[in-house]
């Protein structure tokens, strides 16, 4: 008979995942501007707690954590020149035909439905807010991390938008969400 493997405690995933992200330099206030942006124009009474609240559900969903940690961790490596050839030099440059960042990122994504992953397209695209200074670092190697955070401010924003048709079939706004949403993220730790 073989034995168990141990399994990696939720928690641990969970910390590993937000110590890695503020490693990094991304917050989830970064991540929640861009969310904000994004469905301000379609939701009425919407603050930017609602957002931060909406990336920290996201932030706990093992695929966005596998795919943050595992990203994250093939940046790292070839910020120290420790992948092999030919892949190092992909990374590292970030190689507008490698995909396998966006491939990663899109996994997290399907999880969250179809506005999430038009969202993520046009994030890939336009490189909004934290998203535009990680594809810009020239010091740094981010070709996953961008990708990861336009699929975590995606899936985030699409939360948003299913929450607002909840909110309207009651008759409210997110307005009227306001004291549950600042109760909830205020025993938080928005710095990830």
């Amino acid at each position: 008979m073989q034995e168990k493997k141990k399994r990696v405690p939720s928690e641990a995933v969970a910390q590993a995942t937000k110590e890695a992200l503020k490693r990094r330099g991304v917050k989830v206030q970064d991540i929640a501007e861009i969310v904000y942006q994004m469905q301000l124009p379609y939701n009425d009474g919407l603050l930017i707690e609602h957002c931060i609240e909406s990336v920290e559900r996201v932030l706990h969903k093992r695929e966005v954590q596998h795919s943050v940690l595992v990203g994250i961790e093939l940046d790292e490596l070839a910020e120290k020149k420790m992948l092999s050839e030919p892949l190092q030099s992909i990374v590292e440059s970030d190689e507008g035909l490698f995909g396998v960042d966006e491939t990663l990122a899109l996994g997290a994504v399907m999880t969250y439905g179809s506005i999430a992953l038009t969202t993520f397209g046009y994030l890939d695209k336009d490189k909004v807010g934290i998203i535009k200074k990680l594809d810009t670092k020239n010091n740094c190697v981010h070709t996953f991390l961008d990708d990861l955070v336009a699929s975590i401010a995606a899936s985030a924003a699409s939360r948003i938008a299913h929450r607002m048709r909840d909110l309207e079939e009651d008759g409210e706004t997110f307005a009227d969400a306001r004291a549950l949403v600042l109760e909830s993220s205020s025993n938080s730790n928005s710095d990830i």
